[in-house]
């Protein structure tokens, strides 16, 4: 059984190997932030990858995200083309096949919990829904993780975080700057960041609602023009993220198998995440996501091969009946 989330695309890598940005000092942050010499910012300026579905690892305590209801027994095999394909049990990981919210959560207002569940009944049902990955479209916040591997490049006054995987997207941050007001919605949100210590703290605001596919995660979980993201960035040893990977192991899909073992002498990227929406959550809640060093972007065009071969009809990728610009 073929995991039903990707579509067949054309695909390509691409060296990862891209020179240094230079790092000057930057102008002094917003309120709360420091000011850093050159040689006192964290080097994030590399490839990283996190070979999980889905992507999040949950908290030790507290509020997390939204997990699967449908478990697998065990991992699934290397590889994004296949799965176990086991019948839904109440033990063992995430099951991929079958993506159903935990529509009960706490965390979730009435109204977001029954959009949740509608996509868990279909995802029983067999039917694969449409999200933002399978059709195509620009991936929201926090959605943009579900591309697993990423570059970080750093400059004086901004960050870029190219995207690959399924699709390829571009995130852009400005530094030492606040959100603009009036703020114009855009696919991604605004993004403005500051260095704390050896910390990369990311602010995201602004992710556009007025657009199909607006979801956070494979659940289908929605979100308002509330949504509010705050990333927090360090480059960590491996005993600093192993319990946050045995999480993980408990909960997602690796469809590559173990890939930070082998890089244990080396640095791991961690980022956590707090979110909120007042209109969905009933509170805010945090998660990690663990990114070990990788050699390559994938670079993958997925409306050049637009069938769903699941289930034999064309994803509804993005179409202009006149230009943007």
């Amino acid at each position: 059984m073929y995991v039903r989330d990707f579509l067949v695309c054309v695909a390509a890598t691409t060296a990862s190997a891209m020179p240094a940005m230079g790092q000057t000092p930057p102008a002094a942050g917003p309120v709360g932030s420091e000011t850093h010499s050159a040689a006192s910012i964290p080097d994030f300026t590399r490839t990283w990858t996190h070979p999980s579905f889905p992507w999040f690892e949950p908290p030790a305590s507290g509020p997390g995200p939204i997990t699967n209801l449908s478990r697998w027994e065990g991992q699934g095999p290397s590889g994004a083309g296949g799965s176990l394909a086991l019948p839904p049990s109440k033990v063992g990981i995430s099951n991929y096949d079958q993506l159903v919210g935990d529509y009960n959560s706490p965390i979730l207002l009435p109204w977001a919990a029954d959009v949740v569940r509608r996509f868990g009944e279909m995802s029983l049902a067999g039917i694969t829904f449409p999200n933002p990955s399978n059709q195509c479209w620009p991936s929201p916040m926090p959605f943009i993780y579900k591309l697993q591997s990423m570059q970080m490049i750093q400059q004086a006054d901004k960050v870029t975080i190219l995207y690959g995987g399924y699709n390829n997207e571009v995130r852009r941050i400005r530094l030492n700057q606040a959100h603009p007001s009036p703020l114009n919605p855009s696919w991604r949100g605004d993004s403005v960041g500051h260095y704390e210590g050896d910390t990369l703290v990311i602010d995201t605001v602004g992710v556009k609602t007025d657009r199909k596919y607006a979801m956070i995660d494979l659940f289908g979980t929605p979100y308002t023009d509330k949504l509010h993201i705050v990333e927090r960035y360090r480059l960590r040893d491996y005993d600093d993220v192993k319990d946050a990977l045995e999480r993980s192991n408990k909960e997602n899909w690796l469809f590559q198998g173990d890939a930070w073992s082998r890089h244990r002498n080396g640095k791991f990227l961690q980022v956590h995440v707090t979110i909120e929406d007042e209109g969905v959550f009933t509170t805010p809640w945090t998660a990690t996501l663990t990114y070990a060093p990788a050699d390559e972007i994938a670079i993958g065009v997925c409306a050049e091969n637009r069938n769903e071969y699941y289930n034999d009809k064309e994803a509804d990728v993005p179409r202009a009946e006149g230009p943007d610009f």
